[in-house]
């Protein structure tokens, strides 16, 4: 029953935040102690196999019955921490044919709707704008709940500041709230949404291209598809070429990727919760951090600055991604 409160009042968040908590919680709990009572089984039929001596085997069990319940705790709390606790992760990335310099920070995978509100988003620009960033990035899924509720958290992100502005491009989950008012509204917010199209960042010669797709859902959706030619057209052949895509996964769709130096992304949110990060790595090719997937082309895969479904996050913090962009 709370599970379905909780799907229900993200979609339409008409109840305290407080209120809301509790009922997020089930299902992160459902998950992990579903996890923990498999080792649990498992280390219970090594005691009742390997040990012959009945009171041991009595004494064994109590000790593992009161270990796996403060195991279980303590992993369920750490979860909920960490999920409210934003990281800042630093990354290098050596970029060829750039001739400067350039600072960028990366968020994603924000989802707006139920605890992620306007007083989480506030934190997170103080964050981003105490980074003095040449531009601020936004790989999707950013509006998790019909518009009109996140329309009071969207506004904050007017108070982002960068030397050459903030960019957009829509994750899977804008396309279940209305992917076309959400993309309307985002640009009232002074942020630049790029559909499958191109700007310059820097001075002419001196910066990168800056392209980005709309999400491989609109396949499945039926609009707002994905074309990676026209996200390149007219792009400077003499400066090298960031493209912004949702899922790591568009890497695999591209059949050619020598114009792209370096591609980001997040969607995975870095499994959120172990051991979930196992499911993802079968559907996705890359669940976090920095790697070089041809000779030509990297791709760096954000872990999420919100969360999804329950507020825990183990094994993957959420992170505000500051990338310098640095001359090969």
């Amino acid at each position: 029953m709370g599970v379905f409160a909780y799907l229900l009042f993200r979609r339409y968040p008409l109840i305290p935040n407080d209120i809301y908590f509790l009922l997020s919680i089930p299902i992160g709990l459902i998950f992990l102690l579903f996890s923990t009572a498999i080792i649990y089984d498992i280390s219970l039929i090594f005691i009742n196999k390997g040990v012959k001596d009945l009171s041991r085997r009595h004494f064994l069990k109590k000790s593992l019955d009161f270990s796996a319940l403060a195991v279980a705790g303590g992993i369920n709390a750490k979860a909920m921490y960490n999920a409210k606790h934003t990281m800042l992760e630093e990354v290098s990335i050596k970029i060829k044919k750039l001739k400067q310099k350039y600072n960028v920070v990366q968020i994603s995978d924000i989802h707006i709707g139920g605890l992620i509100d306007k007083e989480f988003i506030s934190s997170m620009v103080k964050k981003i704008n105490l980074l003095n960033p040449d531009a601020i990035l936004i790989t999707g899924d950013l509006v998790d709940t019909n518009l009109k509720f996140a329309k009071p958290a969207l506004e904050e992100l007017k108070k982002l500041n960068s030397k050459y502005g903030t960019y957009f491009i829509v994750g899977n989950h804008e396309y279940f709230h209305g992917v076309d008012k959400i993309i309307s509204y985002i640009k009232t917010l002074d942020i630049k949404v790029l559909e499958n199209n191109n700007t310059y960042i820097g001075d002419e010669n001196q910066g990168f291209n800056l392209a980005g797709v709309y999400d491989r859902f609109g396949d499945k959706f039926g609009s707002y598809k994905p074309d990676i030619n026209k996200a390149l057209n007219h792009i400077n052949s003499n400066s090298p070429t960031v493209l912004l895509a949702h899922q790591p996964k568009y890497i695999e769709d591209l059949k050619d990727t020598s114009k792209i130096d370096l591609i980001l992304s997040g969607h995975t949110h870095g499994g959120q919760i172990v051991p979930f990060n196992l499911l993802v790595k079968l559907q996705q090719p890359y669940i976090k951090g920095l790697h070089q997937h041809n000779k030509t082309t990297q791709i760096y895969v954000n872990k999420g600055t919100g969360f999804w479904g329950p507020p825990m996050r183990l094994g993957a913090s959420s992170e505000i991604t500051h990338i310098n962009l640095i001359p090969s």
